[in-house]
């Protein structure tokens, strides 16, 4: 009995151990983010880290718990096996999920979750293409060195053959299992983290205002098990108030044009909505004192250019670096520029919906994920083949990477160039073809059709261009800058400035609109926090010769006003997209929303406010009327993932 007991406890005080060191070990990998954290702050994390850490070792305990008890009735060779085996599984396990964990972490600014299995369940390939093959093998290397390190020592202290058989069977085995049962049945208290009301959850290890540090005290393990079992349950998730009154405030966010909205005039009436401040500003009153018309025809050509990665950062115009994108800053001195756009998201699946279906990313999944969900969506290819429109898409990569080909054939593409389009010599780049190579088949199809035009009247067109060679590794076919990740971006920028050029010289140019947006912030600035307002702020910029005059428009909107706002200039009904709103209309309340695993941000020109749902904390308050935001926030996420849930 007596040994049994004590390595029921040395097993779970074994794993609580193995967790609370991998902390330090975390921090230390990350010195540079740690500088200037005192050794009391080191401490801390690892203490302010043990309830994850104790939850997480209750249940790897468990299973060995329910063996401690089948040994009462038998030491036979089998059930050392069964128990070297769980052990070895575990071994494994932890040591890649940790050293993902801290490979990924420099990449997205979180400790791991569900999300990277997403994408690479769905293509391993893409998924690994922004790491060298040195440094996948090196952590290859590192996943097995350290599975060994735990085997060896989980042999050292319970699986060798004469620490199992010492245990021996005992005379009063029905009370000594049940003992036992008894002792497992316990694990129940820290795997739930006690007796109150709230159960453990990831948020309850956040002690600091410096999110890191709150990182680091995350057991990963636990976070990736906690982000799993939130991936379906939407009606349960972020229910920050009743139904009536998150119903209550959404209408008062959404578009005029949107069926259950307030109407603009009770808007600006209401005192605890995003109006009262919008339409005193300098900026609404400059959309009502002059036309909100930008194209000079009713049915233009759209072409849109998705840049990876790009932010305002980028842009000399916008206050960023002045020499990376200088194609862009010269093309916004000609076209009309949305100066307080903010994108939706972190990652490239989430913004692609923003963008193209005006439907807002969610923190804890990406709605890409489910075929049957996207083919319910609005979208903008779709709206505009109902008018006549054709739809292609043009991409380097792979399309079926997140899902992407089910989502954009759903969505009304017709046609989709992807990777396998070009001829394999050309698919270079760890993404595929490189974006100058893209942009070629792009002006071919250009050219084309051009020629074809002298023949016959074609119809609108509505292409998209996505581009890729502007993500990790940051390994272009082009050198004008010294740093790596502003070269690759410049790369980029070189190639959309050729692009533009040429295509003026084509006789659609002047019947074109063309719409550049990024998908999100990527690579530049490094280690930049997802608590910081600037790892949202991205331009939006519409050029083109069918655009009636250069124009800078400073609403504050996001990636999901776009499909509103162009199918709005077309004359096109856009009631179906719930979440998108015209940011040319007065009438409509103008705020930028976004999510990142698992905080949302709502910035308006009074309050610019982002609230992290793990510790349950409001992050950032900035403005006029701090806190202002938060219960609109709350209201719009709330609301989203009801629509997620019946889609």
């Amino acid at each position: 009995m007596k040994k049994r007991l004590i390595e029921l406890i040395k097993t779970y005080f074994l794993f609580v151990g193995i967790f609370a060191l991998q902390k330090p070990l975390f921090m230390w990998y990350y010195h540079s983010l740690y500088a200037d954290v005192s050794w009391k702050e080191w401490l801390a994390t690892v203490w302010h880290g043990l309830p994850l850490d104790l939850s997480m070792a209750g249940y790897l305990t468990a299973l060995p718990g329910l063996l401690l008890i089948a040994s009462v009735w038998t030491l036979s060779e089998t059930l050392r096996r069964i128990k070297c085996g769980y052990f070895l599984l575990v071994s494994v396990s932890l040591s890649v999920m940790f050293v993902a964990d801290m490979a990924l972490y420099g990449y997205w600014g979180f400790r791991l979750d569900a999300t990277p299995l997403f994408y690479f369940a769905s293509s391993p390939k893409e998924s690994l293409a922004s790491v060298s093959t040195g440094f996948i093998a090196l952590g290859i290397g590192a996943m097995i060195g350290y599975a060994l390190l735990l085997y060896s020592l989980f042999w050292a202290t319970l699986l060798r053959k004469r620490v199992f058989l010492s245990l021996k069977l005992p005379y009063r085995r029905m009370s000594v299992s049940l003992t036992l049962l008894l002792l497992t049945g316990l694990l129940f208290i820290p795997i739930r983290g006690g007796f109150s009301v709230s159960t453990m959850n990831t948020g309850k290890v956040y002690f600091s205002t410096n999110l890191r540090l709150n990182h680091a005290a995350t057991n990963p393990v636990f976070n990736l098990m906690e982000s799993l079992s939130k991936q379906k349950d939407f009606t349960r998730q972020y229910r920050f108030m009743g139904a009536d009154e998150a119903e209550r405030i959404f209408a008062t966010l959404l578009d005029p044009s949107v069926p259950g909205a307030v109407s603009g005039t009770a808007v600006r009436m209401r005192a605890d909505t995003l109006a009262t401040d919008s339409l005193a500003s300098d900026s609404l009153q400059a959309l009502k004192a002059t036309s909100r018309t930008l194209f000079n025809t009713s049915r233009p050509d759209i072409c849109f250019i998705i840049l990876e990665g790009f932010s305002s950062c980028l842009m000399k115009t916008l206050g960023g670096e002045p020499d990376v994108a200088v194609h862009l800053d010269s093309l916004a001195q000609e076209g009309v520029l949305f100066t307080r756009f903010y994108a939706n998201s972190f990652r490239t699946d989430r913004g692609l919906v923003s963008i193209l279906s005006g439907y807002p990313a969610q923190p804890t999944t990406s709605i890409m994920k489910y075929p049957r969900k996207t083919q319910n969506l609005p979208s903008i290819a779709r709206s505009l083949r109902e008018v006549g429109y054709e739809a292609h898409y043009y991409y380097g990569g792979d399309a079926d990477f997140t899902n992407m080909r089910s989502y954009l054939r759903s969505s009304g593409f017709e046609t989709i160039v992807s990777d396998q389009d070009f001829p394999v010599s050309e698919r270079l780049s760890k993404w595929g073809a490189h974006d100058h190579l893209v942009f070629q088949r792009l002006l071919n199809d250009l050219q084309e059709e051009s020629r074809q035009q002298t023949k016959t009247q074609g119809n609108p067109q509505f292409r998209v261009l996505q581009t890729s060679s502007s993500h990790e590794p940051f390994e272009v076919p082009y050198r004008r800058l010294a740093n790596d990740r502003l070269n690759s971006f410049a790369y980029t920028d070189s190639c959309l400035g050729d692009f533009i050029r040429r295509f003026r010289e084509l006789p659609q140019w002047h019947n074109t609109v063309v719409v550049f947006v990024p998908d999100h912030l990527g690579g530049y600035p490094e280690n930049i926090s997802n608590f910081d307002l600037k790892r949202y702020h991205i331009p939006l910029l519409m050029t083109g010769g069918a655009v009636c005059a250069p124009r800078r428009i400073d609403v504050y909107g996001s990636q999901q006003d776009i499909a509103a706002t162009l199918l709005a200039q077309l004359g096109l009904p856009h009631d179906t997209f719930t979440f998108s709103k015209d940011m040319l209309n007065p009438d409509a309340p103008h705020f930028a929303f976004f999510t990142v695993p698992d905080a949302f941000g709502l910035a308006s020109t009074d309050n610019q406010l982002i609230y992290d749902n793990l510790s349950s904390r409001i992050v950032l308050d900035e403005g006029e009327q701090k806190g202002k935001n938060l219960p609109l926030g709350e209201a719009y996420l709330q609301k989203l993932y009801d629509d997620l849930a019946k889609r």
